[in-house]
């Protein structure tokens, strides 16, 4: 189990069958964790048992049983969405997070190990969620991040910016390299859901890392897989690609607050689909999507390249002549 803090056993199963059985990441177990977290304290609240003016933060959730889930109505779910709105100001987005979260518990409750007679969650209603459109440097930007990489560990930083603008890789996917999975110009990553799949190396990518090869530290290396080191000669974490990654956005003078690794993910996938004449399912496949609809979010980004496409109909200029 990933967390240290006192949990019902209920959940912890719950967790643990996410992890082991659904083949859920981390990140994602910890998500789902949090969102039940939220609702079991909510509903606390809400039933009485704890004092109205209690730190929500403070509530002990170990306590929770079968008894206390068999309580739970689909008003309870409704009012703790409408809480998750009001009162924590939540998004769309991540309210229907939380849904998603309470009906995959639920699920696992009455269908997976038949704890509860009747699922409260089954029309627990998503709410709508507005289509976002991707935040991603421009090609100009893109380049002007990549010259301007420069100090003690430069091979390394540009080999991993190189591949988030060019592979569109997930922050846990760069880390998760290991030398040996580089094959010619095909690199095997460990993606959402513990899943592998194959990225595609350009040219650029094959140079900056073996320039970063030329010069990685082989002493005294404690995770001699790894392809991206620390300074202190670890395998690299999140919290340090993310802060190599604002340094240099600082540096080139780009918001912070609006660039991030992410970011350079929907940088990769954006200028393939504008430059490269990437078709919709390709991105899918590069980018790792489960589905089309995530991927789709692209296809609405170019205004100049839909302004082309009509233009270039044959009947484009098939203008009627004006009677004199």
């Amino acid at each position: 189990m990933i967390f240290d803090e006192p949990m019902p056993l209920i959940l912890e199963d719950f967790l643990n069958y996410l992890g082991t059985i659904k083949g859920k990441s981390q990140n994602t177990v910890k998500e789902y964790y949090y969102d039940l977290r939220t609702l079991f304290r909510f509903l606390k609240i809400r039933y009485r048992f704890v004092d109205r003016n209690m730190d929500f933060d403070s509530i002990p959730i170990d306590d929770i049983d079968e008894k206390f889930i068999d309580k739970i109505t689909l008003q309870d779910l409704f009012a703790f969405i409408s809480y998750s709105d009001i009162k924590r100001n939540n998004s769309n987005f991540a309210k229907a997070r939380k849904v998603a979260s309470i009906r995959s518990f639920f699920k696992y409750l009455h269908t997976i190990v038949k704890l509860v007679d009747t699922n409260p969650a089954l029309n627990l209603e998503t709410p709508k969620t507005d289509s976002r459109q991707p935040v991603y440097l421009t090609l100009d930007e893109s380049k002007f991040l990549l010259d301007i990489i420069d100090g003690t560990y430069k091979e390394r930083d540009y080999a991993i910016i190189t591949l988030f603008l060019n592979c569109g890789l997930r922050i846990s996917e760069l880390i998760s390299i290991d030398i040996n999975k580089i094959k010619d110009d095909t690199l095997t990553v460990v993606g959402k859901g513990n899943k592998e799949r194959t990225i595609y190396l350009n040219d650029a990518c094959i140079d900056s890392i073996n320039r970063y090869l030329s010069v990685r530290p082989t002493e005294g290396v404690k995770d001699k897989k790894a392809l991206f080191l620390s300074k202190r000669k670890n395998r690299i974490s999140v919290r340090a690609v993310q802060h190599l990654v604002k340094k240099y956005m600082e540096k080139a003078s780009l918001d912070t607050e609006k660039y991030s690794p992410h970011k350079l993910r929907h940088t990769a996938a954006t200028l393939m689909y504008k430059y490269g004449n990437v078709d919709i399912r390709a991105l899918q496949k590069i980018l790792g999507h489960e589905s089309v609809s995530t991927t789709q979010i692209y296809t609405h980004i170019d205004d100049d390249r839909l302004r082309k496409a009509v233009k270039s109909n044959p009947l484009s200029n098939n203008k009627k002549d004006k009677k004199v």
